[in-house]
């Protein structure tokens, strides 16, 4: 299996827009985070996790091209808006693509993208089949792969993480329930969201990542969703255990 991380960034992306702090201003590549989001490349499937508004320029820049498998973590813009950016990938392979997600997701990615779904399609529009699923509920691609989607919470909003063989992906998350904690603890690799260092409302910060990493003792940490105010890739790295590192765009992952 490779990890592709295409954005290690939080909703506004690194750089901010008009912002002069010594994160945005950096030369270091590995401070430049786009939208939150990864490629996960096993069995000869290419399964994307959330599709954000880089999702274009991040294909590009990682020489990738092709996606079989959409799963949504939740619904905000950060994490479906780059769906329309689908489209070449549908128009090179002939093929529609599969979304998974909870519900209420779903009927975002709909309402947001109607013009794919209405009863007279247009002839540019993405090609996309919604399939539902739920939390603690397994589902099986090509009926050898198994992927596990996860209860989180961020803030009060249920949300999707997911496990795929021995591998975790957790985004956007405050809170993880006893049932998600049982699932996934003692896994080789988890990736595991780091907004700030101070407290905030709807996701973890560094020390409770931190926390959580050390209650689910994985093998290998690594930290997403991270945003200018957790500092450069370098500080970040010095200020963590050796298990756990940054993510940053553009790594590629081998588990």
């Amino acid at each position: 299996m490779e990890v592709v991380f295409l954005g290690t960034g939080t909703s506004q992306g690194i750089p901010v827009i008009g912002c002069g702090c010594d994160v945005c201003l950096s030369d270091d590549e590995k401070d430049k985070r786009l939208r939150t989001s990864v490629l996960v490349k096993t069995g000869g499937i290419n399964i994307l996790i959330d599709v954000s508004p880089d999702f274009r320029r991040q294909m590009l820049d990682n020489n990738e091209d092709n996606v079989d498998v959409i799963l949504l973590t939740h619904e905000h813009n950060d994490h479906i808006i780059g769906m329309d950016d689908i489209r070449p990938i549908n128009f090179k392979y002939e093929k529609n693509i599969p979304v998974y997600g909870m519900g209420r997701v779903l009927e975002q990615v709909r309402q947001k993208f109607h013009y794919a779904f209405s009863d007279s399609v247009y002839p540019g529009a993405p090609k996309l089949n919604c399939v539902e699923i739920e939390a603690g509920k397994s589902f099986w691609l090509n009926e050898s792969l198994e992927i596990v989607p996860l209860l989180v919470f961020h803030a009060g909003l249920p949300v999707l993480g997911f496990r795929i063989h021995d591998f975790v992906y957790i985004t956007d998350a405050s809170h993880l329930p006893e049932e998600t904690i049982s699932a996934v603890t003692g896994v080789d690799v988890l990736v595991i969201n780091a907004l700030q260092r101070t407290k905030h409302f709807s996701h973890f910060n560094l020390e409770e990542a931190l926390e959580m990493i050390r209650l689910l003792h994985p093998s290998r940490a690594f930290l997403t969703h991270m945003s200018h105010q957790m500092g450069k890739h370098t500080t970040i790295s010095d200020d963590l255990p050796g298990h756990v590192e940054p993510a940053f765009d553009k790594m590629r992952l081998k588990i």
